[in-house]
């Protein structure tokens, strides 16, 4: 696990991309303590630097940039390759040798054997960047998923790029000025909605692309997408599909030189890992919750339980209101951008990093691809419901939104005006401020409203049924753009690496051939069956996701923090998740000098 960056064509002298080089490893530091080095081409037009997380062997054999040993191709890589062992068995019976156990080496060796589309083979989460010396071409790639994030800039045939949007604008080759449209899209969405940024001109590489860069001009490809409907697994055969196919991703994710360790809370998911790692591992494993005084959200004693009952060494963290707002500060500083959640990640990644551990499995993405959320029956029923009442919805949806105040119901009565489509009922459930309170809040960031609809739904490709739409856009939507990259951010804070076995390339690609009544049944029946070592005491539990107790801190011991927000907006702001949202915003851009959106003025 690294931090990378790079600069190409920027027409800098070696002594300036000396100097950036070393600022980049400077600001990536958090993402790879452990070792750090930087390349620029003889002729100066290519320039990569890396930090490194020494995960797959730790000796100086893995240090980065690696070249080949022509000096023709040099590689800064982000991430894990779960397969390299097998893909480096393949190449070592083509006759290739290796100078190392990393998996960074296989990389780079099998792009110079296959080029770009060596992508296609690698099971893992990365960032990877090559410089061909001889082809004086830069190739980047962001994994299939979008598991670890990589941003890039573009002006007058230079390419930048990087792990953080906070290591670009720290160059000071990327104007810090504000991109209205991603404003926007954060104020509905509660997080920036990809390719965007909230920096202009900055965007992150789509998962699932890579980009080449050549004599100045770039060209995107993709070469994976998610995609359900090849359903071919009857009810008979699910569950044990199921369950190989994650016994497999389980075992790829704890191939480490390091101790692993598990996020644990009180349910299925993260109890699902513990529960086959622990049956594949022969040392103790260590897991790590987060509790807390209030019942409600307390999953502490369940957990405990849990890891009493698999024999694993238990760390678990009571956290109170007044040592969390002591960590406000920090997360904030940490934050790459802004989002409504990401918090509850940086506090048990604290409590990891403070145990001795370099590498921890999550339980992310559980939810996404079993049919954990509400979303998985409420918006397919709200599609329906607007399709039979087509010819008086209109009507019902303006009559909401000016006889009622709460914001669900405001974005309700928006989704009844709008198409009868699982994306704009997503939003509807799952949105923070609606388009016409979007519109009062723009200029507040010196951001022009442009037409209150305008950009609303997300495109989701064809899929065989709504609720398949649904989990499309909880994987590729919701978990991307929020829940990923929060958790990449807020555990490379405390030099974590966070893996998510659920959020596997292969294991995905099992799944979709469960139709969509099995898969995601109410209740994750069907993960439960795979895994019958799932103690009573977590099946019998209802649905509580990873959750603080914000609404409580906010209104008590928080609320000096917060207070201003709610005077100064100039809509009512109705409930603390979106006082987060704007206090988060208004953060970032204070922190980060962030320049409001050109040509207007704004009053943060």
């Amino acid at each position: 696990m690294c931090g990378i960056a790079g600069i190409i064509n920027a027409g800098l002298s070696r002594d300036d991309l000396e100097a950036r080089l070393r600022r980049f490893e400077h600001d990536l530091d958090h993402r790879g303590p452990d070792d750090r080095g930087h390349f620029i081409s003889k002729d100066t037009v290519a320039a990569l630097a890396s930090t490194r997380l020494a995960i797959q062997d730790l000796t100086q054999a893995g240090h980065q940039p690696m070249q080949t040993a022509d000096g023709r191709y040099t590689i800064v890589f982000n991430g894990e390759i779960y397969n390299f062992k097998e893909l480096r068995a393949d190449l070592e019976r083509e006759g290739e040798t290796f100078d190392s156990g990393s998996d960074t080496e296989v990389i780079l060796r099998m792009y110079a054997l296959y080029g770009p589309d060596c992508v296609r083979e690698f099971a893992g989460m990365f960032g990877i960047a090559i410089w061909d010396d001889l082809e004086k071409t830069c190739f980047i790639a962001r994994g299939a998923l979008g598991i670890k994030p990589l941003y890039y800039f573009e002006r007058d045939g230079a390419l930048l790029f990087g792990s953080e949007v906070r290591a670009l604008l720290g160059s000071g080759l990327v104007p810090r000025r504000l991109s209205s449209e991603a404003v926007r899209g954060y104020l509905l969405f509660g997080a920036v909605p990809e390719p965007l940024t909230l920096i202009d001109g900055v965007f992150a590489l789509p998962a699932g692309h890579y980009m080449i860069w050549r004599v100045g001009n770039t060209r995107i490809t993709k070469f994976w997408d998610l995609q359900f409907g090849d359903q071919r697994v009857e009810e008979g055969e699910a569950a044990s599909s199921v369950r190989a196919a994650l016994v497999d991703s389980i075992q790829r994710h704890l191939v480490s030189d390091v101790p692993v360790g598990v996020f644990l809370s009180g349910g299925i998911d993260s109890t699902t890992l513990v529960a086959l790692a622990s049956r594949g591992t022969s040392e103790q494993l260590r897991t790590f919750c987060i509790s807390f005084d209030n019942p409600e959200f307390n999953e502490g004693d369940i957990a405990a339980r849990t890891a009493k009952h698999f024999g694993t060494q238990h760390a678990d963290w009571r956290l109170d209101s007044g040592t969390a707002k002591s960590l406000l500060a920090t997360f904030l500083e940490k934050s790459d951008q802004p989002s409504i959640d990401g918090f509850n990640t940086f506090c048990v990644s604290k409590l990891a990093h403070d145990n001795g551990l370099k590498v921890v499995l999550s339980g992310l993405g559980g939810d996404e691809l079993f049919g954990g959320y509400r979303s998985f029956r409420i918006v397919p029923l709200m599609v329906r419901v607007s399709r039979l009442l087509e010819p008086v919805k209109t009507g019902v949806g303006e009559l909401l939104q000016q006889r009622f105040t709460s914001a669900r119901t405001n974005r309700l009565g928006h989704f009844l005006t709008d198409l009868p489509i699982t994306s704009s009922a997503y939003w509807a459930m799952r949105g923070i401020f609606t388009p016409k309170e979007v519109a009062k809040l723009l200029p507040r960031f010196g951001c022009v409203a442009e037409g209150e609809d305008s950009q609303l739904s997300w495109f989701v490709p064809a899929q065989p049924t709504l609720e398949d739409e649904v989990s499309y856009l909880e994987v590729a939507r919701y978990m991307r753009n929020q829940l990923l990259r929060d958790s990449d951010v807020m555990s490379m804070a405390w030099s974590l690496e966070l893996r998510v076995p659920f959020v596997d390339v292969k294991l995905i690609e099992g799944l979709r051939r469960i139709p969509a009544r099995l898969r995601l049944a109410q209740g994750k029946r069907l993960l439960l069956s795979a895994v019958p070592e799932i103690p009573e005491w977590v099946r019998g539990r209802p649905k509580q996701g990873f959750m603080f107790p914000f609404k409580d801190w906010l209104t008590g011991e928080w609320g000096d923090v917060f207070h201003r927000i709610e005077l100064e907006s100039p809509i009512p702001i109705k409930s603390w998740y979106r006082s987060w949202c704007l206090f988060a915003l208004e953060s970032f851009v204070t922190a980060n000098q962030i320049e409001m959106a050109e040509g207007v003025a704004g009053n943060v």
